[in-house]
């Protein structure tokens, strides 16, 4: 009793810390949100960018949902409230066409979309994607470093290729998350405990003075364990535990109807056991490691201008740094080793401006210089090897006529290691009526490999090892949709994809040596469908189904190593029920996948997974809920580390918790 309330005063103590920072910072009058980003106008009222069919991520610039041409999912802030999601990937995993890998139950989460992790992850459209990431595919980025699900409006998910306008990882998609601004004077506290020792705190105030405006959130997760699913038991999983505090901060100062300064911090840090986990050659899964410690800091300050115009323009600067140190365990021999710290630095400076040239054409264009520096102070093979990436962009709206709408981009990187590239695109979308849509998209590829590609050098057992000779992957994406509204209740979606890639980048392990090799690889496809159903059986009932295919494909010369099958979901399913009447709402929420390659699953070709979420508003500002994932315990996998065995998914997980708003 005596440890926890010493640890509940450390908490008190940290959380009022964070809000007093905060606090203090605002003294300084300047304020956080984006122009182009921006959703509630000072006033109070919803402007253009809440409205539910309008976005921003895929052409940059304000659009209705049905003449942007491209597969597009909105995750909104009420569907986050109503499923009390708590982090992103847990949000964007129950997306149609989406998978997510969680390693060490959870504790590092990236995405694919149409089956690539070559996805760019942005807040407010500024990039989070660094230079480091071997271990997590080509994401080169977590979704768990975004601090707080409280703070954000909506998610904007784009499947299919950005290269014209985002650059380098937009080959899959890309996701915006896009954060509030605050409206009101008002404080929001979350509290909720669940399986494993698990405790999470969160509280968030946002508030208005005149012209400036702040939302800051702070919060504390800790969890003792997990426990997992694995030949009909449920194990525990030995160095499992976790400690998570983040920190965000936005404020606003407006100067006129036109201008506005924005500054932003956001914070997430990290404390857990580092495991990983081999089934192929035992009963059960084995811990391996030590401990883990992550820092992620993101700043940025942003000038707002041309807002009072149909087109927002905005210059920002940024700097984003990770820092990773790990410590290892090899169980078989007994001897530890700590790896010393790896440090990532990105630093940049946006721009970007439009036109609204006439009725028929809407011009924007913007620059970027980012720079990346990545080191590992054992003396690893980064030190001094700064990377950087200019690039300018330019995108034409041109309405043909009152139904058709083409889209033309082109995008110019200056690479300081592989030169010039053009990245062009063009965009047709068709509206047959008011409410059918068709759109057809086609782009270039131009991806430069990351340090780690380039410069990762970890001897020893399981080493790892970039090559400073890798080619830049380039090639195309494509596709095509059609959406459709039925009726005012039901709408149905369908789309195609491909993308082809040439000298594509892999890890690739070799069981030799034990080691894992950066490698260019000839030719790397994927081609697959997505359809969606949405209903609203009545102002009580809704449902939506999703169904997707994906088949990757590449082509190896002259390699004896292994290569992951790099798909998670050949046939993905996505099923949701929802229920809402008077205070209560529930939700079930499935996640299917089917026709998994057993060789890189434990011999488990498919998963079935359920989510349920019971909530009950006590009061207008107080709600009680009750979550549990896993719902049937299932046993599956979302990824193959082929040098250390399988990362088994977490089992049943209870929670509950309340929230007060005041």
């Amino acid at each position: 009793m005596k440890q926890t309330g010493k640890w509940n005063r450390k908490l008190a103590f940290q959380v009022a810390a964070a809000l007093l920072a905060g606090t203090m910072a605002g003294s300084t009058a300047l304020a956080a949100g984006n122009g182009p980003d921006s959703q509630v106008t000072e006033d109070g009222s919803v402007d253009v960018y809440e409205l539910e069919d309008t976005v921003v991520t895929a052409e940059r610039i304000p659009t209705r949902k049905m003449e942007t041409p491209a597969n597009m999912t909105i995750i909104t802030a009420k569907e986050i409230e109503d499923n009390h999601y708590r982090s992103v990937d847990e949000a964007v995993g129950h997306v149609n066409g989406v998978s997510i890998v969680r390693m060490a139950g959870g504790l590092r989460s990236y995405v694919r979309i149409n089956g690539d992790d070559r996805v760019v992850l942005l807040v407010d459209g500024q990039r989070l994607n660094d230079d480091q990431g071997s271990a997590d595919g080509r994401f080169s980025a977590d979704l768990n470093m975004i601090p707080s699900m409280d703070n954000i409006q909506r998610i904007e998910i784009v499947k299919g290729g950005g290269s014209a306008l985002y650059g380098s990882d937009a080959v899959g998609g890309v996701i915006n998350i896009i954060t509030k601004n605050a409206v009101k004077n008002q404080t929001k506290v979350d509290i909720s405990t669940g399986s494993w020792g698990s405790h999470n705190y969160e509280i968030s105030t946002q508030g208005k003075e005149k012209d400036f405006s702040w939302f800051i959130t702070g919060g504390l997760q800790k969890r003792g364990h997990f426990d997992y699913k694995f030949n009909g038991n449920s194990p525990t999983m030995a160095n499992s535990d976790y400690n998570n505090n983040s920190f965000s901060m936005k404020l606003k100062n407006r100067f006129s109807d036109a201008t506005s300064l924005v500054l932003s911090y956001n914070h997430k840090s990290v404390d857990s056991g580092l495991y990983d986990c081999s089934g192929a050659t035992s009963s059960l899964p084995i811990s391996f490691g030590d401990r883990l410690q992550e820092n992620f800091n993101n700043y940025s300050i942003t000038w707002n201008y041309n807002e009072d115009k149909e087109i927002p323009a905005y210059i920002r600067f940024f700097y984003n740094e990770k820092t990773i140190n790990m410590g290892y365990v090899d169980w078989s021999t007994g001897i530890k080793w700590q790896h010393a710290p790896f440090y990532t630095r990105v630093m940049g400076i946006d721009t970007q401006r439009g036109w609204k040239l006439s009725d028929k054409h809407t011009l924007v264009t913007g620059s970027e210089w980012h720079q990346s520096n990545s080191e590992n102070v054992a003396g690893g093979r980064y030190q001094g090897k700064k990377i950087t990436n200019r690039s300018i962009f330019l995108q034409d709206t041109w309405k043909l006529a009152d139904k058709w709408t083409l889209v033309p981009g082109l995008r110019m990187d200056n690479h300081s290691m592989f030169g010039t590239h053009w990245s062009p695109k063009i965009a047709v979308n068709y509206l047959a009526d008011a409410d059918t849509q068709i759109y057809a998209s086609w782009g270039r590829v131009f991806k430069a490999p990351t340090a780690d590609d380039l410069y990762y050098h970890i001897p020893g057992p399981y080493g790892m090892f970039g090559d400073p000779n890798l080619k830049p992957e380039t090639g195309y994406t494509e596709t095509i949709g059609i959406n459709h509204n039925i009726n005012e209740s039901t709408s149905i979606g369908f789309s195609v994809f491909q993308s082809e890639l040439h000298d594509a980048i892999n890890w690739m392990y070799d069981s030799t040596s034990g080691n894992s090799y950066a490698q260019n690889v000839d030719k790397e496809k994927r081609r697959g469908l997505e359809l969606s159903f949405k209903q609203e059986l009545s102002p009580m009932w809704s449902y939506d189904l999703g169904y997707s295919y994906i088949k990757r494909e590449a082509t190896f010369t002259g390699s004896p190593m292994i290569a992951d099958s790099g798909n998670l979901q050949p046939n993905g399913y996505r099923i949701g029920v929802h229920y809402k009447s008077g205070a209560w709402k529930a939700n079930l929420l499935g996640t299917i996948g089917s026709g998994l390659d057993a060789q890189y699953y434990n011999n488990n070709s498919s998963y079935n997974v359920w989510d349920f979420n019971l909530s009950y508003d006590i009061k207008k500002n107080i709600t009680t809920y009750f979550k549990v994932n896993n719902l049937t315990n299932q046993e599956y996998y979302e990824q193959k580390n082929s040098a250390y065995g399988y990362y088994p998914c977490a089992g049943r997980f209870y929670q509950v918790g309340l929230t007060c708003t005041f």
